[in-house]
């Protein structure tokens, strides 16, 4: 089957139209949520073995840890990751095979670019996506997860340089789609290794069956939730938001960017579930209503459907799960 008909085979999966309304902020279905882990320095992701051991990253300790009987243990550092404001080490996938190969797969910054790397733990990384741009400080995107096809997916950033976002031969401003070596999918659009183009600082990422839903963190004006459609341009940075354009995507929804500034994203139990760096999550129903619950914790960075069935909820310092039964 072809990557546009996976995409479009669940179409009616997630019906997501319009903007949240100001009345739609309010704090939404109360769930019982449980610390995990503490004390962290700026968590960014985490995944699991398949045992179902958590594994993190914490962006200013370049370190993975994993949490075991309750306790974080330090697995290993990235050296090679180089913290600015928004960069360091970022993103991290199990592979689906890892039973076979043992194989974990981290995004970091460099010292000139960001890239995905995979490794055994405890072992040094080797890169296998290169040259994603880094800015001086802010746009580094990061975030990875597997698809249900297999593929390896990726969110960057446009290296806070916009044109990168349109320009065909940059990995900036992209959602990546590669397999374990680092190579295109054998049918991404023009051969290439990204699927989309046109976002700002994507960190989010799920899928809702086939259809796959990223964050983008847009400029000062609005943010944005975007179903991906193969090939296609989201507009950035011509425009932002809605684009009175028809060569561009418009995004699903939106947000002012003082509510929102979103990271990552998780599809569990039905809703869509998106970390929020002004505070909070956003929890939508598949008619695109919801608002934000557990705001006590403020910054939220990433949310992940469990093995577990919960809902993993990582915060900078931080680490929760929570019940949305």
């Amino acid at each position: 089957m072809s990557l546009r008909r996976r995409f479009a085979a669940a179409t009616s999966v997630v019906a997501l139209a319009g903007l949240l309304s100001p009345t739609a902020t309010a704090e939404v279905g109360p769930m019982a949520i449980k610390q995990v882990a503490g004390g962290l320095n700026q968590a960014w992701a985490v995944d699991f073995l398949p045992d179902g051991t958590p594994l993190f990253t914490q962006r200013n300790a370049k370190s993975i840890s994993r949490i075991s009987g309750g306790a974080v243990e330090e697995v290993q550092t990235i050296p090679e990751a180089v913290v600015t404001a928004e960069g360091g080490l970022l993103g991290l996938a199990v592979s689906p095979d890892y039973a076979t190969d043992q194989t974990v797969f981290v995004y970091y910054t460099s010292a000139s670019d960001n890239r995905i790397a995979k490794l055994t733990l405890g072992s040094a990384p080797t890169p296998i996506v290169t040259g994603i741009p880094r800015g001086s400080q802010y746009h580094h995107g990061g975030r990875l997860r597997f698809g249900p096809d297999g593929y390896l997916y990726a969110g960057t950033g446009d290296g806070q340089t916009g044109e990168n976002a349109q320009n065909d031969s940059s990995l900036g401003g992209k959602v990546l789609r590669v397999d374990k070596s680092g190579n295109a999918a054998p049918d991404n659009p023009g051969g290439r290794k990204w699927i989309s183009k046109g976002h700002r600082n994507v960190q989010g990422l799920t899928w809702a069956g086939s259809d796959l839903y990223i964050a983008d963190i847009g400029p000062s004006d609005v943010d944005e939730l975007n179903r991906i459609t193969p090939g296609g341009n989201y507009g950035w940075p011509t425009c932002s938001g809605p684009c009175d354009n028809p060569a561009f995507v418009n995004p699903v929804k939106t947000w002012p960017t003082s509510t929102a500034t979103p990271s990552g994203l998780a599809y569990y139990k039905n809703s869509l579930y998106m970390a929020s760096l002004k505070g909070g999550t956003f929890k939508l129903n598949t008619a695109g209503e919801g608002g934000k619950l557990y705001t006590e914790l403020g910054r939220t960075r990433d949310e992940v459907a469990g093995p577990d069935g919960q809902l993993w909820v990582v915060t900078p310092s931080a680490i929760y799960t929570a019940d949305g039964s």
